[in-house]
């Protein structure tokens, strides 16, 4: 059984898609589909049904998916242990990464890391911290730097490196901008641009609405940052963001005396024996951040 069958079809029932499983494993569409066919012909059953675009596990893909990710994972710690023994650092390292992390923290860590091990070969992929998590926990990347969960996950071990400080924004010519003390309700009797609240940023802002007992009026809810930072900007509402994306000749920050900061760091199964390239790039980051 070849393993970069089983890898292709681990990424398609993951991301639901053959195209995307394609981009993620760099590969053409129809070499994906060729050896999705032969991984069904070895194993003498149809693992998935295609439906429009989009492809549904069969019930025999259901049950081999958690049999080839274990494969997987075992011929990675088999191979990382190989490695280990003989002092190299080199290999693939897989890392997933948030997208406004990967534009205002990383780009000093991964230039270090790629100068001190030019014989890793670095595997980074953007992802939603909450997918990233997901991805972790099933193999398919092997630490992540994202922003942290509001409360800590079974089987993940967290390195905390940053804090994220939030605030509160609008324009100078918002209302809210015209007020000495505005609190929470204030912000809440207007229209509002913020982060998606099934993220951990959005969750973040909510609970401390919560807590008050009162609601938001979101005019537009998204995963990235830096789309309600040029849509605060126009002024379209308010919204929350981190100090790194605060334009202050474009916006005006509330003087709100409320602590919401987000963690951000990164994260690795707890279970899973790391490789050598992924504890140089944790002690990397820890150098490089001052930990």
């Amino acid at each position: 059984m070849d393993t970069q069958d089983l890898k292709v079809f681990v990424a398609a029932a993951e991301l639901g898609s053959f195209s995307e499983a394609a981009e993620r494993i760099h590969l053409s569409q129809p070499a994906v589909s060729k050896r999705i066919a032969n991984l069904e012909t070895h194993l003498d059953a149809k693992l998935f049904d295609r439906i429009s675009r989009q492809v549904f596990l069969t019930e025999a893909g259901q049950i081999f998916l958690p049999k080839a990710r274990s494969i997987l994972q075992d011929l990675e710690s088999t191979r990382q242990a190989l490695h280990s023994l003989r002092g190299e650092i080199s290999g693939r390292l897989s890392i997933a990464i948030s997208h406004h992390l990967g534009l205002h923290r990383l780009p000093p860590i991964l230039k270090t890391y790629a100068e001190t091990y030019p014989d890793v070969d670095l595997d980074v992929a953007f992802s939603d911290s909450e997918k990233a998590y997901d991805e972790v926990l099933h193999g398919s990347v092997e630490v992540a730097v994202n922003t942290l969960a509001l409360t800590p996950q079974p089987k993940i071990t967290e390195l905390q490196l940053w804090t994220d400080q939030m605030h509160f924004v609008c324009t100078a010519e918002h209302p809210l901008a015209k007020m000495k003390h505005p609190t929470l309700k204030d912000l809440s009797n207007h229209r509002c641009l913020i982060p998606d609240t099934t993220t951990f940023t959005g969750r973040l802002l909510l609970e401390a609405f919560n807590r008050e007992g009162l609601t938001l009026k979101p005019l537009m809810s998204t995963n990235f940052l830096q789309t309600l930072g040029k849509m605060t900007e126009i002024g379209l509402g308010w919204s929350m963001l981190p100090e790194t994306l605060i334009d202050t000749d474009k916006l005006y920050q509330l003087p709100i005396e409320l602590p919401l900061g987000r963690r951000l760091g990164l994260i690795h199964h707890a279970e899973r024996t790391l490789s050598s390239a992924a504890m140089a790039f944790i002690e990397v980051c820890r150098k490089e951040v001052g930990h």
